[in-house]
């Protein structure tokens, strides 16, 4: 009890540390980041695959309303897992850094750069009285230089480079899996099969195209592009991965049920 009522006296300020070095409301940001839907990015031999988990709490829902990957520039991708709110306003940030990169500098802005701008304004949210912490993660994707680059920016404002990554719910198990069957030099098209295997470790009853989202940024022309539906569909079906309307029916009849249990 006394060291439950000591953590509660360190976790109402974020500029305050607890006695064992710990700021508990960037903690607590990383849980909400949990609690978000999955995402996945891999970076291929000649680009970067970004993949989300977009299904719809309602059938009601329009699917186009769930956002989960986003365009910060013509050459980078971003993917998000936590609070929808928290990714937009990053977003919206990261756009504006790479817009005033080309009118400042005529040029692209690199992948990195972007990513620790990004680090450094959620840092900054950190140690500041008043505010909290973004609870979002992001997987920034993109081509820098004619090579593929990813990253993944952190709640306490940490930039970290990786081959591949999962980020939002079973983000353990994601990445074990990752691990396994990641193979370095790998094409854009293996890693967005990779990507959606990935995905359908934690979805028992099969993917839809409309409950994922897949982007790929490719070194041939640099420019992020969303796979299209029909595209989607196809190699879920190559893979074994598509949800059988009866298990669609399945899940509509579950989320209903929950509903008016609620």
């Amino acid at each position: 009890m006394q060291g439950q009522s000591q953590q509660q006296a360190y976790d109402r300020g974020i500029t305050i540390f607890s006695p064992d070095g710990r700021l508990y409301q960037v903690e607590y940001a990383r849980e909400a980041v949990k609690r978000g839907t999955a995402s996945v990015g891999i970076r291929a031999e000649d680009g970067v695959v970004l993949a989300a988990d977009k299904r719809a709490r309602s059938p009601l829902m329009e699917p186009a309303s769930i956002e989960k990957l986003h365009k910060a520039d013509d050459h980078v991708g971003v993917a998000s897992a936590g609070h929808v709110a928290d990714a937009r306003q990053l977003i919206d940030f990261a756009r504006r850094q790479a817009q005033v990169n080309r009118l400042r500098y005529g040029e692209a802005m690199g992948i990195e750069t972007l990513t620790k701008t990004i680090t450094d304004h959620i840092q900054q949210y950190t140690q500041i009285g008043g505010a909290r912490p973004f609870g979002v993660a992001l997987i920034v994707g993109g081509i820098e230089n004619g090579e593929p680059r990813l990253f993944e920016t952190d709640p306490s404002g940490t930039p970290y480079e990786w081959q591949a990554l999962s980020i939002g719910s079973d983000r353990s198990d994601l990445r074990d899996y990752l691990e396994s069957e990641y193979e370095e030099g790998i094409s854009t098209d293996e890693a967005v099969g990779l990507a959606l295997d990935t995905l359908a470790q934690t979805n028992d009853e099969g993917l839809t195209p409309e409950g994922v989202g897949v982007a790929t940024i490719t070194v041939d022309d640099a420019q992020y592009a969303e796979v299209p539906a029909d595209d989607l569909e196809a190699v879920l079906a190559e893979r074994g991965l598509l949800a059988t309307d009866d298990e669609e029916d399945a899940d509509e009849n579950d989320e209903s049920a929950g509903a008016d249990e609620e």
